[in-house]
């Protein structure tokens, strides 16, 4: 099949190009916005149209997620408006359509776990540029979306990542401990959406690590499995204000996945030491 990538220099993006490049049974053509603006109709339709894809994997967004508070002209154009361009184009080609979305979609107050079907009530203009593009997605009879949380891959920064540099030059650090979710690694991500695209079982899902816990419980594993001896100090949300509101509770059922036959991915905790490890290769 032919399949085209967006958003490659991010952290799913790179692993699921590297994913698909492994398997060698696709066609690939992976872009980032050197290669390809989302955001301009007329060139999607050009090098989309041009390469006729059988499947859009959409990974490109917008994710600064405080900025996007100030910045909503070009959240909502990247997100949105770039999401309808390539959406407009995988309906003129019949392509398959996977979209990925977020918990931020969610307010974060529900105490139990969110289900796939559950209400969405975002609370930050990134979460609802996300929310309105789901909208434009679910509409589409060939597509997927899967909302994610607490990235962290190879290529780009992310959580552990900045842990492992204050790891080298803090003797303690505050984090906070009243926020929960799951980690989840895009490598194992990429399996399960390199999957996923081969079947037409269209519809919403919920794909991070299996385990859930807090980003205080995540650094200490992140310290304690790179042996980083660092007091690491609980803190509420509050003492770190941030412009955007972030959900309290990001909590994802994976009923979906179960429901349709798909595999959930390994625990956080397992991705977490393999993905440290790779770390220590690469470096």
């Amino acid at each position: 099949m032919r399949i085209l990538v967006t958003g490659v220099s991010g952290q799913l993006g790179y692993d699921v190009n590297k994913e698909l490049h492994r398997r060698n049974e696709h066609i690939v053509l992976a872009v980032d916005i050197d290669e390809l603006d989302i955001t301009n109709k007329e060139e999607v339709d050009l090098i989309v149209g041009g390469f006729r894809p059988d499947i859009i994997m959409h990974h490109a967004a917008y994710t600064a997620v405080d900025k996007a508070e100030d910045d909503f002209g070009n959240c909502y154009k990247v997100n949105i408006v770039g999401t309808e361009h390539l959406l407009d184009i995988a309906r003129k080609l019949n392509s398959k359509f996977l979209y990925i979305s977020t918990d931020y979609v969610f307010d974060g107050t529900k105490e139990g776990l969110y289900e796939s079907d559950d209400t969405k009530n975002p609370q930050s203009v990134y979460g609802k540029s996300k929310d309105e593009s789901e909208k434009i997605v679910i509409n589409y009879n060939k597509s997927f979306i899967v909302r994610i949380s607490w990235a962290f891959g190879l290529n780009g920064n992310n959580f552990v990542k900045t842990m492992l540099k204050l790891g080298k030059t803090k003797d303690k650090i505050s984090v906070v401990n009243d926020q929960f979710g799951s980690p989840t690694y895009t490598a194992d991500l990429a399996i399960l959406l390199c999957d996923m695209i081969e079947t037409e079982k269209y519809g919403v899902y919920h794909a991070t690590n299996e385990g859930y816990c807090t980003w205080y419980d995540f650094a200490n594993k992140i310290f304690e499995y790179s042996k980083i001896n660092i007091n690491v100090i609980p803190c509420k949300s509050s003492m770190y204000p941030t412009k955007a509101k972030r959900p309290t509770n990001s909590r994802l059922s994976k009923e979906s996945l179960d429901l349709k036959g798909f595999n959930r991915l390994p625990h956080w905790q397992d991705a977490l030491k393999r993905y440290l490890k790779e770390l220590e290769e690469i470096a």
